[in-house]
């Protein structure tokens, strides 16, 4: 079911500010005692923070499966992204005021079909990848090939790579790929409006 922009907006609002409460009391933040509904559902959700205006990835960590409740989800989430992403040092306080936050909600994932190739099965602008073979388990966002102008074999070999894998891994019918859809809310400026992102397919 997708969010409305109010919705997001509130989703937002609540992982900045629970980075806030954990600078101001080093502990998590309860959630509130109102909000929609919809957030009591597990879903799963990624937070990112990019670097403003140079809109550098500065954290991004969530949770690929529906195993919270979304709102719960999302706390946890921005913390992590805030202070556990290994590739980044712990966000300074200092910094808050210079990175947007970013939300995105996933669908549920859809299990790709190994007896057909799978550049067959995704669309870069559409499809989100998440690969798990063995222990390794890596995601790549809907935005990420985007982003980086990937196409869709690009694609799939940098999920592998995000896994710790060999670049070919999604030629092991060992591996099991998903795809998923993501809904993404971004704020504009830090603090400022949040709007959702909509990526365009590339064709």
């Amino acid at each position: 079911m997708e969010l409305s922009l109010k919705e997001g907006e509130f989703l937002v609002r609540l992982a900045r500010r629970a980075i806030e409460h954990y600078f101001e009391t080093g502990k998590l933040l309860e959630k509130p005692k109102e909000y929609p509904q919809i957030f009591n559902e597990e879903r799963g959700v990624f937070v990112t923070l990019n670097t403003y205006p140079q809109k550098q990835l500065r954290g991004c960590i969530g949770y690929p499966l529906a195993v919270a409740p979304l709102i719960d989800a999302v706390i946890m989430s921005a913390l992590s992204a805030a202070f556990e992403d290994p590739r980044f040092n712990p966000l300074e306080k200092l910094e808050l005021d210079k990175v947007v936050v970013e939300v995105t909600v996933l669908s549920k994932m859809e299990l790709l079909d190994k007896n057909i190739p799978y550049e067959r099965q995704i669309k870069v602008g559409r499809d989100g990848l998440y690969v798990v073979c063995g222990a390794n388990s890596g995601l790549l966002l809907p935005q990420v090939p985007v982003e980086w102008n990937w196409d869709e074999v690009t694609f799939l070999a940098n999920v592998c790579h995000k896994a710790g894998l060999e670049y070919t891994c999604y030629k092991n019918k060992n591996c099991n790929f998903y795809r998923f859809s993501g809904q993404i809310f971004e704020e504009e400026s830090p603090n400022g409006r949040v709007v959702e992102k909509k990526i365009e397919e590339v064709l």
